[in-house]
């Protein structure tokens, strides 16, 4: 599976932005997918993530009720929206996909050593 996220960019505190990231390969459909943000001089940490099917989502504390994460298997994409950003949501954005088949529970989906294919990630700057 190849990864490619796009829609970053700059925008006022308070703003939204719509991230995309659009994956090759016929199994796209059997993975599970997950949104993870680094920050300069700060470690990767896990943003959002949906099930293969779409019928869990799964969102860190810091972004639960203004982002949304959602995906279409028929077009291999996978989608954040992000409302009412804050200055320290600026970072790299990564989408990735982990095949986690019907594990059920939320731990996996938020490690990022589950996840087997990478983008290459999209910058969001939020300005104050």
């Amino acid at each position: 599976v190849q990864l490619q996220a796009s829609g970053g960019g700059l925008v006022q505190a308070g703003g939204s932005l719509r991230l995309s990231c659009a994956a090759s390969g016929r199994t796209f459909s059997s993975y599970a997918m997950g949104w993870f943000r680094q920050a300069p001089g700060k470690e990767r940490e896990f943003v959002a993530a949906i099930s293969w099917s779409g019928g869990s989502t799964h969102y860190a504390d810091s972004v639960k009720g203004r982002f949304t994460i959602s995906r279409d298997n028929a077009k291999n994409t996978v989608s954040l929206q992000m409302n009412s950003l804050k200055p320290g949501d600026t970072a790299v954005y990564y989408c990735a996909a982990a095949n986690l088949g019907d594990y059920s529970g939320n731990y996996y989906y938020r490690e990022s050593v589950a996840y087997d294919y990478w983008g290459q990630g999209t910058q969001v700057t939020v300005s104050s």
